[in-house]
């Protein structure tokens, strides 16, 4: 169960075995299978069967429902949410290169990102385009060797924030800023036009390994996190979790 001010944080691998993957392709809805159908490569096929495979075998357990019952709602800018009204669960997820993470609370908006980070990669373009002029300079007075790292500090913070909001990129990313500074908390340090709005929200850093960044924004202060691990559970119905 999740108390009114707790926000629990769960980390999955989505690199299963073939059974186990055929027991979650049981779980998901025609849309989905279609979805899954879309993908080139079949790693990136069974990466998404199983990500929606365990978001809706964590859910059902929650929710104390049948996994394959669960249906989805999308907002015009593809926020998914429950079609459950009279259960205000709301949850978040995002995958990257075989690992997951799903952020769950009650009754507050929340989003989360996850990103691996490669060994060799071209960020400047990016910064250039979507990072505001407060980030530029925090992230360019960060020693070299760390300034890949504070990059993706600042690029998880931001998506987590949009996706918190529910309304993608229509929210330009450099009208915000956030810190990124490795080793120091997660903060929406402003948001340009908005008044309070930075006061709305706790921005939190995921540490998993050195391979990926990530972070999570949620509604609300004060604040309990709880991290859990996602295992086998009972896939065709109610495990434990």
């Amino acid at each position: 169960m999740i108390k009114i001010n707790e926000v629990h944080i769960w980390i999955a691998s989505l690199k299963i075995e073939k059974s186990s993957k055929d027991d979650l392709l049981k779980l998901l809805s025609e849309d989905e299978l279609k979805r899954a159908e879309k993908f080139y490569f079949q790693k990136d096929r069974n990466h998404f069967i199983a990500c929606r495979g365990i978001l809706r075998t964590i859910l059902g357990n929650y929710l104390e429902i049948d996994p394959r019952k669960i249906t989805f709602s999308y907002n015009f800018y593809g926020k998914p949410s429950l079609n459950l009204p009279e259960k205000q669960l709301s949850f978040n997820l995002s995958n990257s290169h075989g690992m997951a993470l799903y952020g769950l609370t009650w009754n507050r908006e929340i989003g989360i990102d996850i990103e691996y980070i490669p060994e060799d990669f071209n960020w400047e373009e990016i910064v250039k385009n979507f990072f505001s002029k407060r980030e530029i300079k925090d992230l360019y007075k960060v020693p070299l060797h760390m300034r890949k790292r504070a990059f993706f500090n600042c690029w998880t913070r931001k998506e987590a924030y949009i996706k918190a909001r529910g309304k993608g990129l229509s929210i330009p990313l450099h009208s915000f800023d956030v810190s990124l500074i490795p080793g120091e908390p997660a903060k929406l340090l402003e948001v340009r036009g908005e008044g309070e709005e930075k006061s709305r929200w706790h921005l939190k850093e995921i540490i998993i390994d050195s391979d990926y960044t990530s972070a999570l924004a949620v509604e609300g202060q004060n604040l309990q996190f709880k991290y859990k691990e996602w295992k086998n559970c009972n896939y065709s119905g109610i495990g434990k979790l």
